[in-house]
């Protein structure tokens, strides 16, 4: 059975949800699952299990620290020892919730990268009204890139979504402010140049509306951008579910309304549910890494667990091993 490293010490609501989402996971037989932190905290909220596994830590990563204090002073932290597990081969994948900017670190410090993977990154799955599945990556991992590092996420989201969501041949797109080749600045053009020059399925610039419309199945950008675009999409998601709650219960006619349409809203609110998704893969190291919200409840971090688990058991890593390799020029656009 795939074992899980959880980092019970990070998130904004640690250990409580993070525990809860362990035991989900082990109840439902989806995983075997090693518990990293504070070994009190984690009992206080461990339940009858005795399936669970806990690896007692004393230190722990704050949401607050920077990656660059995590890194010299917390390398016996529980996030740091659950990267450890998976490069000593005693777990297959991490899951944390804590400070993301630190993970990505820890990962990199730890794990390790991918050759030619210069800057791992974070990719995040958005649904489409196609009833499919979009990737944004970089996510936010990477605020200030390159047009090589851009071409590397391209690479990457193509073998994610080639490996992982099953589309044969991805159609990848670059985030710009505009389709028009005219559009866009100095990164976007320089990789657009790139980008359709090689062995992908290209498609050109895209805008954010086509992250969920289904035009596209893979969106490139730096970490700036994809960051905002993502935090954007959150907070309109969350306003309209505030909003339907609202204007269902302000008058009879709208609960007798919502009474027909209950079913499509209830889909719209699982769909634009982050916990639905668990959380987001961190590709581009050597290992598997889930990087969840903060505000992870116990139902985000059992699916959180539950990707680990399906990443780990279709070889994403080896796949984007294969595929980065497949790219003989690579190292010559890194001078780009």
């Amino acid at each position: 059975m795939v074992k899980i490293a959880l980092d019970c010490m990070g998130g904004d609501f640690a250990p409580g949800p993070i525990v809860k989402g362990a035991e989900l996971a082990v109840k439902e037989n989806i995983a075997h699952v090693v518990l990293l932190g504070d070994e009190k905290a984690i009992k206080t909220h461990l339940g009858t299990s005795k399936d669970i596994e806990i690896l007692h830590t004393n230190t722990t990563v704050e949401m607050h620290e920077s990656s660059s204090t995590a890194l010299r002073k917390k390398k016996d932290s529980s996030m740091n020892k659950a990267f450890e597990l998976v490069k000593a081969g005693n777990a297959d994948a991490v899951v944390t919730a804590g400070n993301s900017g630190a993970a990505m670190a820890f990962a990199i410090f730890t794990l390790g990268r991918i050759y030619s993977v210069d800057r791992p990154a974070i990719a995040t799955l958005h649904p489409t009204v196609n009833e499919g599945t979009s990737v944004l990556i970089d996510s936010g991992g990477n605020v200030d890139c390159k047009p090589m590092h851009l071409i590397q996420f391209a690479i990457m989201g193509d073998a994610f979504a080639k490996s992982v969501i099953g589309i044969k041949k991805p159609r990848v797109g670059l985030l710009s402010n505009g389709e028009e080749e005219t559009k866009g600045n100095e990164l976007t053009r320089e990789t657009n140049s790139i980008l359709k020059y090689m062995d992908i399925n290209y498609i050109g610039y895209v805008e954010g509306t086509d992250i969920y419309n289904g035009k596209v199945d893979v969106i490139v950008s730096d970490g700036f951008v994809g960051n905002v675009a993502l935090k954007v999409a959150e907070g309109i998601a969350d306003s309209l579910n505030a909003f339907f709650k609202i204007k269902i219960n302000s008058s009879i006619k709208n609960r007798m309304g919502y009474m027909f349409l209950k079913d499509v809203f209830q889909e719209l609110v699982r769909k634009t549910d982050y916990s639905e998704y668990g959380g987001a893969p961190l590709l581009g190291v050597d290992g598997i890494c889930i990087i969840c919200h903060g505000k992870s409840n116990e139902k985000a971090i059992k699916n959180a667990i539950v990707m680990a688990k399906k990443f780990a058991e279709k070889g994403l890593n080896q796949s984007i091993k294969e595929t980065i390799s497949g790219y003989q020029s690579i190292n010559r656009l890194k001078e780009k």
